[in-house]
């Protein structure tokens, strides 16, 4: 059965078994408006990304300028996400931001990724652990201060790991203790996406050790500010161009107002967003396992043996079915993953699919 044969018989096995996908986008087609985006971003990563995505893994160079391109270009990104308007993110579009939905960035992610696997983990993290955060909790006073400014370049960062809990929320050891109108952190966050670039943080404290994590708390804090110190910037062994180090806090006054959300809330508002962030962070591997299929191919036209390309072998050929086999029920389920956060926030099934 040739390939072709496969994935049409995958896809409509997909298509029976998840109705309510086809509800939300064709399986064969995007829309007019995420083709667009697609286009958009796939000519920005052409002409303005892959020519210096080397220099700026090798180097660990922060892509300042593309990023902001992203941002100011009238006839690039910017200008085009602006052009989506789903009904679930109207009130983003209050505070400047493009009011995109998750399809969208699953598709905006994976082209930059593709090109760049730094610059989309900068993208995703921003939107889906800070921006998506802010705009789903914060108070009005908050999103003025601590999301406005950031739809339009400015970056933000998602402080939750620690270098003895990981991702383990009610494991945290860093404190916040009461102090009038403030509130004093004291503890090491790690791993954290854009640290050294970004302007603000959103920081998990327990307000009360034995509380576990029903005494996780969640707050906003700018950067620089007194007391907080960064790490040395992380050695990886890829996606270089996205930052990565610690937070050092010691003593830090943050005012009681840049609670995010309710006192002891932090762990469910932690929970959630990590599961909002999951289609980004699939888009991303996607992006990069497209970008590695693609050179995989090219090579494979290139290299002989035998007095001919290597992909006029029929085991060559198969490998590379099967890739692509593979990374098309990929994006297939990040799309029907960013489907399900379109219509719903609480159910979270096909998001763990993707």
């Amino acid at each position: 059965m040739s390939t072709s044969r496969i994935s049409n018989l995958l896809l409509k096995k997909l298509v029976q078994q998840n109705s309510s996908l086809t509800r939300c986008f064709s399986l064969h087609k995007l829309s007019e408006e995420h083709l667009m985006l697609q286009k958009t971003c796939r000519d920005f990563v052409e002409n303005e990304l892959k020519p210096v995505a080397a220099q700026l893994d090798r180097e660990h160079k922060f892509p300042a300028e593309q990023y902001l391109f992203i941002f100011h270009h009238d006839t690039y990104i910017y200008k085009e996400t602006r052009r989506i308007r789903p009904s679930c993110h109207k009130c983003f579009e209050k505070y400047g931001g493009s009011g995109q939905n998750a399809l969208a960035l699953a598709v905006a992610v994976e082209e930059l990724a593709k090109g760049c696997g730094g610059t989309g983990t900068i993208v995703s993290v921003h939107n889906c652990l800070y921006v998506n955060l802010i705009d789903r909790c914060g108070t009005e006073e908050q999103k003025e201060t601590f999301l406005r400014p950031f739809t339009s370049g400015t970056l933000g960062c998602f402080a939750l790991s620690e270098p003895d809990a990981g991702s383990d929320v009610g494991g945290l050891s860093t404190t916040a203790v009461p102090d009038g109108d403030y509130y004093i952190l004291n503890g090491t966050k790690s791993w954290v996406t854009s640290g050294t670039e970004g302007k603000a943080a959103v920081v998990f404290a327990t307000i009360d050790k034995s509380l576990k994590h029903k005494g996780i708390t969640a707050f906003i804090v700018p950067l620089p500010t007194p007391g907080l110190s960064l790490g040395k910037k992380e050695d990886k062994l890829g996606i270089r161009a996205s930052p990565t180090c610690n937070l050092i806090l010691e003593d830090v006054r943050v005012p009681k107002e840049n609670v995010l959300g309710v006192m002891g809330g932090g762990f469910k508002i932690a929970m959630e967003q990590l599961d909002n962030a999951r289609v980004g962070i699939a888009a991303q591997a996607l992006g990069i396992a497209q970008a590695a299929l693609e050179v995989a191919v090219e090579y494979a036209s290139q290299r002989k043996a035998f007095r001919k390309p290597i992909n006029k072998f029929q085991a060559v050929k198969l490998r590379l079915a099967e890739m692509a086999l593979k990374l098309e029920a990929a994006r297939l389920l990040v799309w029907r993953s960013s489907g399900v956060l379109r219509r719903t926030s609480s159910d979270y099934k096909g998001v763990f699919h993707g």
